[in-house]
């Protein structure tokens, strides 16, 4: 009976051991990821893993310093007016592009290694799943690039920024370079005493609380908002800790 359970155990060891190492990709067709993942722990910051023709991928939690070289290819009629991994719908005439683990919504500058155009792109989908391919352009990139022709070219790419929804503006997403200059928008009012109270009570704890008035055309707006940052990072975690005392709505800007 002893040896019975030793056996037992072991068996499960093997399997777990198995089960959780990492897997390479050789696959040639863009299916669609499957929502299904393996058992392996995860940390708790990775997005979920998903599995694309028998092989597993895990995304990565942000995109910062990101850079790779390999090989670019592009994908047109047979997928236009399909849904991509990001929920939209594909466009071959629009912008944008497919990686693997790179976080849907990255912003990457691509170059084209052997004409020197670069562009940059929008990843909203996953893929290619080809060994060796890296990126796969829509065709309005691809004609850009010049990767139309040849079909595949070498490529670098470094990623730059993100496109994040703004929740305190109706959910409209908009696009933040990692670096740059940014700051905090606490609450935006029509009534310019609303925002003066605000601005007010926010000057006490954070520094350069200011109002920025916003003429849409048909009225203005009066948007306060507080700090400055240099980097993404660190807005987003001014808009954490505002959000934690419950100021819900505060959103990073870019300036």
């Amino acid at each position: 009976m002893k040896r019975f359970r030793f056996l037992v155990i072991l068996a499960g060891v093997l399997l777990v051991g198995i089960y959780g190492c990492g897997r390479s990709v050789v696959s040639s067709s863009r299916p669609t990821p499957s929502s299904s993942r393996p058992t392996a722990a995860i940390p708790p910051s990775y997005p979920k893993p998903y599995k694309a023709l028998g092989q597993w991928y895990q995304p990565l939690p942000d995109a910062k310093d990101f850079r790779q070289t390999g090989i670019a290819s592009w994908y047109g009629e047979d997928f236009h007016g399909k849904k991509t991994s990001s929920g939209e719908i594909y466009d071959m005439y629009a912008e944008s592009a497919a990686h693997k683990t790179l976080p849907l919504g990255t912003i990457v500058r691509v170059r084209n290694l052997d004409n020197n155009r670069e562009m940059e792109i929008r990843i909203n989908d996953r893929g290619p799943f080809v060994n060796g391919r890296v990126i796969d352009l829509s065709y309005a990139c691809a004609t850009k690039l010049g990767v139309v022709g040849p079909g595949t070219a070498p490529v670098e790419l470094v990623a730059v920024g993100t496109t994040i929804p703004a929740s305190g503006s109706g959910g409209v997403s908009a696009d933040f370079y990692y670096q740059g200059n940014f700051t905090i928008q606490v609450g935006a009012f029509s009534d310019r005493n609303n925002a003066e109270r605000l601005k007010a009570k926010l000057d006490k704890s954070y520094q350069n609380a200011h109002i920025l008035p916003y003429d849409n055309g048909r009225d203005t707006l009066y948007r306060v908002r507080v700090t400055k940052c240099t980097s993404l990072e660190q807005a987003i975690q001014y808009e954490k800790t505002l959000a934690s005392v419950g100021y819900d709505g505060a959103f990073a800007v870019a300036e």
